[in-house]
């Protein structure tokens, strides 16, 4: 092990011995003046996953949720000098995490809250024309070759609970005491302008969102929302239109683009 992987180490984890070498400038014992930036960059972490889960935390209230991240710095230290991207494992983390197993929904609040934060560090993209998606939609001869591309700072985070309702219930949206968690619930995440916006959508609104993310052509992906409940597509491509989420109309081959 090098130098600085044995110090990184050291850092995040008190029970390693202390880094060889360590000197102080004023004569000061090393290893309390080490204890000390450990404890400082320890908790700096910690905070900074403590401002990206507000609503995780408030969940399982703030002891719990600091030694959950600690855990986590320990385990998962940053790889990274930006630590925007410090929590994109932590939701996984917290599936695993034993003493979190008696709120079950906590993994997804905390898939909704990183979504929030990827959505708003996402590339920006110019949403499509009205006219041009229309003019494609009555193409007969574009129509099952049609694919929409959706815009990059969208996501679906979809969940056998209430995530979406827990989520709003901390934003002063709604009661939380009149929230069932146990009511299956897909958010739908994405950024206008520079505020990142939250809505709850069906499951096959939802589905049909996800199937064009994944590259498949709208027949198929109104195939897919339509095996899953009751679907509308003139309210599913209005919605889109609204929120200026359809970036690219793609017809034919992979990487042919038209605005």
């Amino acid at each position: 092990m090098n130098a600085r992987a044995d110090f990184a180490q050291a850092l995040l984890d008190p029970e390693r011995p202390l880094p060889m070498g360590l000197k102080t400038w004023n004569g000061s014992h090393p290893a309390a003046r080490f204890a000390v930036y450990r404890n400082n960059v320890v908790v700096s972490l910690i905070d900074a996953l403590a401002d990206s889960f507000p609503v995780t935390q408030a969940l399982v209230g703030e002891a719990f949720f600091r030694a959950m991240a600690r855990a986590y710095v320990q385990n998962h230290p940053p790889r990274s000098r930006l630590l925007a991207t410090m929590g994109q494992g932590f939701p996984g983390f917290v599936e695993s995490f034993t003493p979190a197993a008696s709120v079950p929904y906590l993994p997804d609040v905390s898939r909704l809250e990183i979504a929030r934060a990827q959505a708003y560090h996402a590339a920006d993209a110019w949403p499509v024309e009205p006219e041009a998606l229309q003019q494609a939609l009555t193409d007969p001869d574009l129509l099952l070759s049609l694919r929409l591309d959706i815009h990059p700072s969208v996501s679906l985070v979809r969940s056998p609970f209430a995530i979406y309702s827990l989520w709003a219930a901390h934003q002063g949206v709604m009661d939380i005491a009149e929230v069932d968690p146990s009511a299956p619930q897909n958010a739908l995440v994405y950024r206008n302008g520079l505020d990142v916006e939250t809505m709850e959508l069906s499951e096959a609104v939802s589905l049909f969102i996800c199937s064009l993310q994944q590259g498949h052509c709208l027949l198929e992906a109104v195939g897919t929302a339509a095996s899953h409940g009751e679907f509308d597509l003139a309210t599913a491509m209005g919605l889109l239109l609204r929120l200026q989420l359809i970036t690219h109309i793609r017809t034919g081959e992979k990487n042919d683009h038209t605005h």
